[in-house]
């Protein structure tokens, strides 16, 4: 089947569900299909909005019920695994606080920003022009709000491939390369957007690259996808790599931010969350990870001083 469609099972795998699932799903009427010849089929496109719309749904839905929940702070945006240690660490240092994070990508995150349905946007927003991170998008992304910026580390990103690098990937040439499998972040990540400035830049079409459609939502994700041999490469950090014992190829070292209304920024939450990021204990754990680092840490970006 052609990868714009889909069937049942594909979807099922796609979703990361049973197929029973993907029926009750279709009997409902939640998720795009199309009956043709007695058989379901799923557009990827259809199905890929559905997802960022059902994402967007749920920050509206945990939006309204955190604010039921005394101390809850809600995080949406880029995704990194230093997130789930600092939620943990947040947690141990306050626990009448809760911070809860939705992995929507960094311009959806501001989206969300701008819209009122979360509290904090994480964002590694490349502008090509430049050079700088995030504080270019603030204008058009949050045209209306007193944002800050807040540093919370540089991480190396880079291309992620099985041990000893059998297709000998250096750059992003190497796509290209024939029976080469890709994996890739969803559009409005800011490791999409640092992909396709690279593609634009050297003039290839994302048409030669085999599974440049292929979306996932993790940097885990695209590390699981190389170490299930259902892609050979993809772009994620140095960390993933480390963890899943896959080989690394650095890119860039880029900085990973915190975007927050002025207001915001002064809550007793995000004040014991820039704690735990300023702390020994939570820095050393990071720092056994590798690809990262703190010089920067808890600085405000913008606006400048």
């Amino acid at each position: 089947m052609s990868d714009e469609i889909m069937n049942t099972k594909e979807v099922a795998k796609y979703l990361d569900i049973h197929e029973k699932q993907v029926y009750a799903l279709i009997k409902a009427g939640r998720i795009p299909a199309t009956r043709i010849t007695g058989k379901w089929i799923f557009p990827r496109k259809l199905v890929d909005e559905w997802i960022e719309s059902t994402a967007r749904e749920g920050l509206s839905q945990a939006r309204e019920k955190s604010g039921k929940i005394a101390g809850a702070l809600l995080a949406a945006g880029s995704n990194d695994p230093v997130l789930d240690i600092l939620q943990t660490f947040v947690r141990k240092a306050c626990p009448d606080l809760y911070l809860f994070s939705a992995n929507t990508g960094s311009l959806n995150g501001l989206a969300a920003l701008n819209d009122g349905h979360t509290d904090i946007a994480w964002s590694h927003l490349l502008d090509p022009e430049s050079g700088r991170y995030n504080i270019p998008y603030l204008s058009n992304c949050l045209p209306a709000m007193k944002a800050v910026v807040v540093n919370l580390f540089h991480r190396d990103i880079g291309f992620i491939v099985a041990p000893e690098n059998p297709y000998r990937i250096k750059w992003f040439d190497d796509l290209a390369k024939k029976g080469l499998r890709f994996i890739n972040r969803q559009g409005g990540s800011g490791t999409r957007v640092l992909l396709d400035h690279h593609l634009g830049k050297r003039g290839l079409s994302p048409d030669r690259i085999s599974g440049y459609d292929r979306e996932v939502y993790t940097h885990f994700e695209v590390g699981l996808s190389i170490l299930s041999d259902e892609a050979d490469t993809g772009m994620a950090t140095a960390a993933v790599a480390k963890l899943l014992g896959l080989s690394f190829v650095p890119i860039t070292r880029e900085s990973f931010d915190m975007v927050l209304d002025q207001s915001t920024f002064f809550q007793k939450g995000v004040q014991a969350l820039m704690n735990v990021i300023h702390s020994g204990e939570f820095r050393k754990i990071v720092e056994k990870l590798g690809g990262y680092d703190f010089r920067d840490s808890g600085k405000i970006l913008y606006p400048a001083n």
